[in-house]
């Protein structure tokens, strides 16, 4: 008798999302530590403030400034329902397992499984390309910091070769596993950082580079000029290029399902990983085009040919490089200023890769658990003092190392990895938000954040602009089409997909039946 008011209080006392994730079949293996702050800041920080850098320069020169300005706008007004989309969803379903186990539930019986396989998938090759993303963007930056502290290209300045790069990019990779092979409670201390590093280093250089660059473009420039260069990629259609303009806001403006990869391990998440959401989209649409906009009030010249200048002071290899060098050596007539401020958007770019691999080894190891990947019970193994996936975390990040192996030969790595990992990052987000708009309302149960009767029109508009996303970054970013330049990423994306589905067909579909359950339920409760 005495110990039954002990037992009844525990029970008052079980976490929300915990709750809920028994009653959706699974027990509580991953620990539940993480809170709000925390999970928003690995969300954040899988989107960080300066991802868009390497892309800005390409974007410009397809159509001047005011398409990459007013893109970034248009792109966030669709990303909200994106994001509003996947709240819903996330808040009903508070899993690891995330998208795919989303596609399952909401998909019926019928398709559940297939829906499930190919959500799943896809969302494995999204985010462990994304890790490969943010470690050439941090390997650029470094590059770029290394040329710039000893002499820059015109002062006989270090300039990496190809071999260093890949030689960065590994160690990038190398640096995240280790790094998540520990508690989770490491990374979420190293994001609560990132969100220190991201928020004050970005009002920093977007406050002080306009300030120190002199003279800076006019307001008319940034928001009106448009001026194609056809010379240099091949493209004279106005809208064709207009949509190249817009892929470095399309880049920018995902990620934020990082949030439900860590539900697991978060207090509450049925109602903090929709929070967490719906806030990275809030700020970071704010920081993205705030920086964008201090980088193009700061170009020195209205002729942007010389920001490409293989001779100019950063090789012309990265274009906010040479805009941020123009800033500080027109005013100051030194580059210090300059490496100061690429180290605030290499650490960005740590910080987004950090968050990249862990998401990628949750995703990895949820897959394992549903037995949906070869050697599964290899891959789904926790750590017995740390409770994480570590094998699952080596795993993504040897196959993106691998993925990048191309550097040593081609110039266009870095758009088919961002290629690849935009289709199958947000291609993943159509699955579930499809089942959900044309799902039967009453089989839905709903979280804390519930759409109701919006959920129709939000979900209809959402997974159109991610068919749209995904269709250009399938289109070659420059012409003529030659070997180097050559966007390797649908050869390689339609055989990774034609793989998995033929797998499918002639033998996944016998087994797998989408998330195994691992506790029986009835009523809902355990």
């Amino acid at each position: 008798m005495g110990s039954a008011p002990a037992v009844h209080d525990e029970a008052l006392e079980i976490d929300s999302g915990e709750k809920r994730l028994n009653e959706l079949g699974y027990k509580q293996e991953l620990r539940r530590e993480m809170t709000f702050f925390k999970t928003l800041g690995i969300t954040f920080s899988c989107m960080a403030v300066f991802t868009g850098t390497p892309l800005y320069g390409p974007s410009l020169r397809y159509a001047g400034p005011a398409p990459l300005i007013w893109g970034w706008i248009v792109v966030t007004f669709f990303t909200w329902f994106v994001g509003i989309a996947m709240a819903e969803i996330c808040s009903s379903f508070p899993t690891t397992g995330s998208l795919y186990f989303w596609a399952a539930h909401l998909a019926g019986p019928r398709w559940g499984p297939v829906a499930s396989w190919c959500c799943a998938w896809l969302e494995t090759i999204g985010l462990v390309s994304g890790i490969g993303a943010q470690a050439y963007s941090g390997s650029q930056a470094l590059q770029m910091i290394i040329l710039l502290a000893t002499g820059t290209n015109k002062g006989g300045g270090y300039y990496a070769s190809r071999g260093v790069f890949l030689c960065m990019y590994i160690g990038f990779h190398l640096i995240w596993a280790v790094l998540n092979t520990f508690s989770l409670q490491v990374i979420a201390f190293l994001d609560i950082i990132s969100i220190s590093w991201q928020v004050t280093g970005g009002l920093v250089v977007i406050i002080m580079l306009p300030l120190v660059a002199s003279p800076t473009q006019s307001a008319s420039y940034v928001f009106t000029h448009f001026e194609m260069a056809p010379d240099s990629t091949g493209i004279s259609s106005k809208p064709y290029a207009v949509i190249m303009a817009v892929l470095l806001s399309s880049y920018c403006l995902y990620g934020y399902d990082a949030a439900a990869h860590i539900t697991e391990e978060t207090k509450g998440s049925d109602r903090t990983g929709p929070l967490a959401i719906l806030s990275s989209i809030g700020i970071i649409s704010v920081f993205g085009w705030a920086y964008n906009l201090a980088l193009t009030f700061s170009i020195k010249e209205c002729d942007l040919n010389y920001l490409y200048d293989e001779n100019n002071e950063t090789g012309g290899a990265l274009v906010p490089a040479q805009i941020i060098y123009d800033a500080f050596h027109g005013r100051y007539h030194s580059s210090a200023g300059a490496v100061l401020f690429l180290c605030i958007i290499s650490g960005s770019f740590f910080f987004c890769g950090l968050s990249a691999t862990t998401c990628a080894g949750r995703l990895v190891y949820a897959l394992s658990r549903d037995k949906g990947i070869p050697f599964s019970h290899i891959w789904r193994r926790i750590h017995p003092k740390y409770k994480v996936p570590v094998n699952a975390v080596w795993l993504s990040a040897t196959i993106s190392i691998l993925l990048g192996l191309p550097i040593l030969k081609l110039d266009v790595v870095f758009t088919a990895i961002i290629s690849i990992s935009t289709i199958g990052w947000v291609g993943g987000y159509a699955v579930p938000i499809f089942a959900r708009l044309v799902m039967a309302e009453e089989d839905f149960t709903p979280g804390p954040f519930y759409l109701g009767k919006a959920r129709r029109p939000i979900c209809l508009v959402a997974f159109l602009w991610i068919c749209y996303t995904c269709s250009t970054f399938l289109l070659p970013t420059v012409y003529p089409i030659r070997w180097r330049t050559f966007n390797y990423a649908p050869v390689a994306l339609g055989a990774c997909l034609i793989s998995i589905m033929l797998w499918w067909f002639l033998d996944a579909r016998k087994w797998f039946k989408g998330p195994v359950r691992n506790i029986d339920t009835q009523n809902g409760h355990i």
